[in-house]
């Protein structure tokens, strides 16, 4: 059995999400990838342990995270019962719906069936009474949002999850979807959009309703998928995600021009006493506008040198008017 490290809350960075009540660590683990049915369970456990012994408290998962879908979910489950089952209560453990999980027409989108439904089934595979967050993946246009709103409420006063949120919602959306809840008195925790240095769609409009709102905010894909590491920086490795034509990054989207900005943005990290990584993650939370920062790894030392960001948050004027000049 696991014994945490007992100076685990040291040095992490703990920040309340939106008005709540609620802390998360600056920065969270995600397991939407290596943690499927096909990958090594004790470089899981290596990962976990080693991310919650740096103070990450927040393990982010989703129905649909695998392959196969679900054995995401049933992997943390087994780590969960045995090696983080005395350490629940210091674990903040989330989960989402809104992707294709089974066949036909109740296994997608934003019904009150699905959802329920899906979370059920969540927290079977989890091993787990509740959630500590339950998000709706993405928006349902075929859904009335008031639906959407009500099975959140039903799921938090149940006891299923203790707060809730979402995930890919434009500005307006979160707005129409903020005062629905708040209306119900189940208020928004937090929204989970992409943001990286190359994808800042947020900045235009989403944030400033996250501010006017009170919901947090915890970004996923920080280091784009990869490219904002050194791993491309001589081209495209072998191994790597590009190279294994993921659907999420491709050979085509890592063009010379985009390299040339990495290997600059790489040059001003070095200057800061830091990988790109952590100068990428660091960027993430300038300002005090996101609340979390959601890593992904395949391997334990990842997260020891992504969570090492910790060490220079900071950024000059200089710095970051350095950045946006590159990514212009």
């Amino acid at each position: 059995m696991y014994i945490a490290n007992e100076k685990r809350y040291d040095n992490m960075i703990y920040r309340r999400s939106g008005n709540s009540g609620l802390k998360l660590p600056a920065f969270s683990l995600g397991l939407w990838h290596n943690f499927g049915s096909g990958d090594n369970y004790d470089n899981m456990v290596s990962m976990l342990t080693t991310a919650f012994d740096l103070g990450i408290t927040h393990f982010d998962l989703a129905n649909n995270y695998g392959p196969y879908p679900g054995s995401a979910e049933e992997n943390f489950g087994k780590v969960m019962k045995n090696e983080f089952a005395p350490y629940r209560d210091e674990l903040l453990i989330s989960t989402k719906a809104g992707y294709g999980m089974w066949d036909g027409p109740y296994g997608d989108h934003g019904s009150r069936k699905y959802l329920i439904a899906s979370l059920d089934q969540s927290l079977k595979r989890l091993g787990i009474d509740y959630v500590d967050i339950f998000y709706h993946h993405r928006p349902d246009p075929d859904t009335p949002m008031e639906e959407t709103a009500a099975a959140l409420d039903h799921i938090v006063r149940s006891g299923k999850a203790l707060y809730t949120g979402v995930s890919n919602y434009n500005a307006e959306q979160t707005k129409q979807m903020s005062q629905l809840m708040k209306a119900l008195g189940t208020p928004l925790l937090i929204h989970q959009p992409r943001y990286n240095m190359f994808e800042r769609q947020i900045e235009n409009g989403l944030q400033d309703v996250l501010d006017e709102e009170g919901i947090g905010s915890i970004s996923f894909c920080p280091l784009a998928q990869g490219m904002l590491t050194n791993k491309y920086i001589n081209g495209i490795p072998a191994d790597s995600r590009a190279a294994k034509s993921s659907p999420f990054l491709t050979k085509d989207g890592i063009t010379a021009k985009k390299i040339e900005k990495i290997v600059r943005l790489n040059a001003l990290a070095e200057n800061r006493g830091q990988s790109l990584a952590q100068m990428a993650c660091a960027w993430n939370l300038r300002g005090g506008k996101l609340t979390s920062v959601l890593l992904g790894a395949s391997r334990p030392s990842q997260i020891t040198e992504n969570a090492g960001a910790l060490n220079n948050l900071n950024f000059t004027s200089d710095e970051l008017n350095a950045i946006d000049e590159i990514l212009k």
